[in-house]
């Protein structure tokens, strides 16, 4: 059932800062948009002034083949150059990279992951990671299906990682995901996408 965000929900989600900087490991499949979710990510701490990383772990992606990558944002200069290895924050684009990936490996205590389920937390979760790390769900697939007609669930995904944390403002991603769909596809794409988000935003599972 979804609920709304208790005090001790926002109180968990502050925690994916650590010293003003923010990691984020995403996993999907190629096709998913991966890469361009963490684009997306960086793109808009950029407009908010903010220091960012954004990169793949495997180069480009294959279609169907486990992509992963990462993004680092801060409010101040980023002095790492290496994979983010004890993330905040967690994304799984694709639930059926579960039974074969470690999603929560490394995943700081407290931090948070969000599945593209449509399923709860706790049936999709191990119980030992709902007492350290605030899970959450949300169809990004059927959100996906419905407004875009494709299985591409990145923008919902992102619209559902802010409703949980945000690491950056929501206004401050929908501009930026306009922005860089307006190049390349045509007003209604563009539409169908800010509906995804929005329909995930208000449709995660805590």
């Amino acid at each position: 059932m979804m609920r709304q965000h208790t005090v001790n929900d926002i109180k968990k989600c502050s925690m994916v800062e650590q010293n003003g900087l923010a990691e984020i490991r995403w996993h999907g499949r190629g096709g998913q948009g991966v890469v361009t979710a963490g684009e997306i990510m960086a793109e808009a701490a950029l407009d908010e002034g903010r220091y960012f990383q954004a990169f793949p772990e495997f180069g480009a992606e294959r279609t169907g083949a486990p992509v992963r990558a990462y993004t680092r944002i801060s409010d101040e200069p980023i002095d790492l150059h290496c994979p983010v290895s004890e993330p905040s924050v967690v994304v799984v684009l694709d639930p059926t990279l579960l039974p074969s990936i470690d999603v929560y490996h490394g995943l700081s205590n407290g931090g948070v992951v969000i599945i593209n389920s449509p399923k709860s937390p706790s049936e999709i979760a191990p119980q030992q990671r709902l007492k350290n790390h605030l899970v959450a769900t949300v169809d990004a697939t059927s959100i996906a299906m419905n407004t875009l007609k494709r299985n591409i669930p990145n923008t919902a995904m992102l619209g559902g990682l802010l409703s949980v944390t945000p690491i950056v403002g929501k206004d401050t991603c929908l501009n930026v995901i306009v922005r860089r769909l307006s190049m390349r596809f045509p007003q209604h794409i563009v539409e169908a996408n800010k509906t995804a988000f929005e329909q995930a935003f208000s449709s995660v599972q805590l």
